[in-house]
């Protein structure tokens, strides 16, 4: 008896590993599973690091992640440059940043690519470059971090160019003028492109200050030199009208107008009417009863949020501000117009795609515990705790039987309390109601545990947990893989566990072994689906 006190493989704090399992110690001090970097390569492809978590700060973060990146790079760089691509033309993840990163990586020697791989990664350029915005970054990663420029980088960006239709080139270049202290001029600077034509040939001369002619320049070039003497609104309108101006185009005095905004709105990209949302409801398009304000509902409740790939985060933060009727800096405030608030929740959903209902019992467990609400998913203003509980409505908008918590541990000075409540939230709340009832939960230490302690402490039939936490996991008296083991022994049913990483560490409460367990990362815009085909038994 007295040696059963300090071994036991049933229940083991979590402050240490469970006997016969390899684990290692997290940020917070808990032992949990260590994911593989094939695994971490996704997480900080979808996530990225910016801004670090409530125990890594982003240096450390981005030096971690950084250095499974250099693992795969040497073990397939191919596979690397591959994996890249698919994550960022698909539109998985929140942000391009990491892509471009990671390829910047492969593209470079310093980063122990070979041959084949460096050659992948400048052939890829323009699949993950798909705008100057991404060029840009991808230039300063390549000649200021990685210092891996040279002849294969500048016939690279030489390619980015030549090969673009004139008219596309052109838009880049007068809608992405300067971005991340990148010129066009700059980086025509260092490609040294031949021109494979004379209207590339006149592009280029202009984009280097000489005097070209203006009927060799392409319409939206030519557009925009004619919209920067515009002082009336009367006079950009038909400007927009026919060359198909961007607000980037339009001079700065123009853009307080309502009737610029009605014009641009009729052709805005789907992207840029979702970014600015709050502008137009400030000048006083966006207003209640308004045509403009029909255009955008029908436009967010269509199939074109999701063929325009705006990434379902992109759609919550753009609710999350426009809602609070101000900009996160600066002065511009704006009344919102609730049927727009409505149509972004929708569109939210859109974004994610089809999830099939499994019919399951399932316990949707958001990790409320202070560290879900230090940092921001993928460098946006959304916290884990906001993230999470929008994710889990995906899946409990699908499936009739469910019940969601929240929970986070308690201590009571001799030891660990459990802190799961069951929320009375129905799958036809607007999200932001949500959130707000998320963020009003007490938060707590972590114990990922809890979840399936509570459904066998209450009898709960439960044939599938989906676990929303950042993994770092230390509070309990039990590692979540003994509960659940636990509760499939009591229970009958051998339950499977969905864990959703919310954070870009290498962590997980998964144990790899057992099959009934899976770590899919967080605001990936394939997790509701592979839960669903996970809990089912298809995957």
């Amino acid at each position: 008896m007295v040696y059963a006190r300090h071994f036991s493989t049933q229940s083991t704090p979590q402050s240490e590993s469970v006997p016969g399992r390899s684990m290692i110690k997290n940020n917070a001090g808990g032992y949990t599973f260590a994911i593989d970097d094939w695994s971490h390569l996704d997480r900080f492809l979808i996530l990225g690091a910016e801004g670090g978590t409530y125990y890594v700060n982003e240096s450390k973060l981005s030096k971690e992640n950084a250095e499974s990146v250099l693992w795969c790079i040497s073990t397939d760089g191919l596979r690397v440059v591959a994996r890249t691509v698919e994550i960022s033309k698909s539109g998985r993840a929140p942000r391009n940043n990491a892509a471009i990163f990671v390829l910047a990586m492969c593209a470079s020697e310093s980063c122990g690519a070979n041959v084949e791989t460096r050659r992948a990664a400048l052939n890829a350029l323009p699949e993950v470059c798909r705008i100057f915005t991404h060029l840009a970054q991808f230039l300063t990663y390549t000649s200021g971090v990685l210092r891996g420029r040279g002849r294969g980088l500048r016939d690279a960006v030489a390619k980015w160019y030549n090969n673009r239709h004139i008219n596309s080139l052109g838009y880049q270049v007068v809608k992405y003028r300067n971005r991340e202290g990148w010129t066009h001029r700059d980086a025509l600077r260092i490609a040294h492109p031949t021109p494979i034509d004379d209207n590339h040939n006149a592009l280029y001369a202009w984009i280097a200050g000489k005097d070209v002619k203006k009927k060799t320049l392409p319409d939206i070039v030519r557009g925009y030199l004619k919209a920067q003497g515009a002082t009336m609104p009367s006079e950009i309108i038909p400007l927009i009208d026919k060359y198909g101006l961007t607000r980037e185009m339009i001079p700065n005095t123009l853009l307080n107008d309502p009737s610029v905004w009605e014009a641009l709105l009729s052709k805005m990209p789907m992207t840029a009417m979702v970014r600015n949302l709050g502008k137009m409801s400030a000048v006083g398009l966006l207003k209640p009863f308004s045509s403009a304000v029909g255009l955008v509902t029908d436009r967010l409740n269509s199939d074109s949020i999701r063929k325009a790939r705006i990434h379902p985060l992109s759609v919550l933060v753009a609710m999350k501000i426009y809602q609070q009727g101000h900009g996160m800096k600066g002065s511009l405030k704006w009344n919102p117009v609730a049927p727009i608030v409505d149509a972004l929740d929708g569109a939210f959903y859109l974004a994610f795609g089809n999830v099939e209902p499994t019919g399951k019992n399932i316990m949707l467990a958001l990790d409320v515990s202070g560290s879900m609400t230090w940092t921001n998913v993928a460098g946006m203003p959304i916290t884990p705790r906001e993230a999470s509980a929008a994710m889990a409505m995906v899946t409990a908008r699908v499936e009739k039987k469910n019940v969601i918590t929240v929970f986070s541990a308690k201590s009571n000075g001799s030891g660990w309390e459990s802190g799961i409540s069951y929320l009375d939230i129905s799958p036809r709340q607007r999200l932001d109601d949500v959130i707000r009832t998320i963020d009003g939960t007490p938060a707590g230490r972590t114990d990922c545990a809890l979840p399936m302690l509570a459904a066998m402490g209450s009898g709960l039939n439960v044939d599938a947990f989906a676990i929303y936490t950042d993994n770092e996991t230390w509070a309990g008296d039990t590692h979540p893989v003994q509960a659940l083991n636990e509760y499939r022994r009591k229970s009958g049913i051998n339950a499977r566990v969905a864990v959703v990483g919310m954070t870009s560490t290498g962590f997980s409460i998964a144990d790899p072994n057992d099959v009934g367990m899976i770590d899919v990362v967080g605001f990936d815009t394939a997790t509701p689906q592979l839960i669903s085909g996970f809990i089912s038994g298809d995957i």
